[in-house]
């Protein structure tokens, strides 16, 4: 047996190492925040360990391992410091692509919530992990964060093990175009106000720190609250999948702050139309974000993505963007409309299942690489 070797991420080195996801610049420890991030190793090994630590008040921490792009392993983590198994006995000549993914959105309401990468262990080498050709950055809820795209159809219950960042279309897109992929995504949230009128739950609002959406000392602590430096990884496209949740608020009762005295409503008209003012609220929300995101990202093309649950907001989204163009005077902004998701292809919890995710990337990957070709 091979002598075994102990790494911290900082000696590994950005050569020897991909990191996903959004975070705060620190490797010894790597903090986990949003879906999808985690880290990618090019491993000459029979065996690779990772030390973890995770912790949670309510909602536990999941990974998915893949090992040359299949998906061989999804667990959840116990609460402390735990070494985990990434793969055992394979071929130690073989140079194995390795890719350690959080299975689970940033739990907003869990101050307790924590994933940390602290290193590895392997009897081999490591070797240089080559760039992907792009860089994607979505924005979006539920639907973004892969709830729904693992479970039985039957499945009510909204706990950790039902989120997947595997299936879901941000990570497919991605894989198809070579594109390394941030996501910041929120269950429930949207534009203007999330699912319930919740002012608080906006993307928007949050979108200039490094993960705002988290609480907690120890999350201050590991950075979840700092100004994110948005020079150190500028994406070719933006894609926005935001208006399920600010549609949900027209449907659902005011919310009331119970400290503040506070209250939102979305409004209906007695014929089922929206309240003027109210939908003009959500669509200087949608107009507000895209001057916001090409604040940050002077070149990336935005791409406002809409559909897999319903289309009852399209036009109101459709004359958002071409009020922002018009006087912005960006061209480099566009809609694509997804498919929706049918009886055949939803999931758990009554959300887009793996084959409607898998049918939205295909319209959106189809789209992203006509962009980026002619780019």
């Amino acid at each position: 047996m091979s002598e075994q070797m102990t790494y911290q991420l900082s000696e590994i080195g950005t050569v020897n190492m991909r990191i996903w996801g959004r975070s705060s610049g620190r490797l010894d420890p790597l903090a986990l925040f949003w879906t999808g991030s985690g880290i990618e190793l090019n491993v000459q090994a029979s065996e690779l360990w990772v030390d973890v630590e995770t912790d949670y008040d309510c909602h536990e921490q999941w990974m998915s391992v893949l090992v040359n792009g299949a998906h061989v392993s999804r667990q959840m983590l116990p609460k402390g410091r735990s070494e985990i198994c990434l793969f055992r006995n394979m071929n130690p000549q073989e140079i194995k692509n390795v890719r350690l993914m959080k299975d689970v959105q940033a739990m907003s309401d869990d101050d307790g919530a924590c994933f940390l990468i602290r290193g590895i262990r392997t009897d081999g080498s490591l070797h240089p992990v080559e760039g992907r050709k792009y860089k994607l950055e979505f924005i979006g809820d539920s639907i973004t964060s892969g709830e729904g795209t693992i479970g039985a159809k039957k499945e009510w219950d909204w706990i950790s093990m039902f989120f997947s960042s595997v299936h879901d279309y941000a990570t497919l897109v991605s894989d198809a175009c070579d594109a390394e992929c941030h996501i910041l995504s929120q269950s429930g949230w949207g534009t203007l106000t999330g699912w319930d009128n919740d002012p608080r739950h906006a993307l928007p609002l949050y979108y200039e720190k490094v993960c705002g959406v988290l609480k907690g000392a120890r999350n201050e602590a590991l950075g979840a609250g700092a100004d994110y430096d948005f020079s150190s990884w500028q994406p070719d496209a933006v894609v926005i999948n935001l208006g399920t949740n600010d549609m949900s608020a027209f449907e659902q009762p005011e919310w009331r702050d119970e400290t503040t005295g506070q209250t939102f409503k979305q409004h209906r008209n007695d014929d089922g139309s929206f309240v003027k003012e109210d939908a003009q609220r959500f669509e200087q929300a949608v107009i507000d974000f895209l001057y916001k995101l090409r604040k940050y990202h002077p070149d990336a093309h935005l791409v406002w993505t809409y559909g897999m649950i319903g289309a009852p907001m399209i036009n109101l989204i459709g004359h958002a963007i071409h009020t922002y163009s018009a006087k912005s005077e960006d061209t480099n902004v566009a809609f694509v409309l997804l498919p929706d998701t049918t009886a055949e292809t939803v999931g758990s919890r009554e959300h887009p299942g793996k084959k409607s995710h898998e049918a939205a990337a295909g319209v959106l990957t189809s789209y992203l690489k006509a962009y980026l070709a002619a780019k």
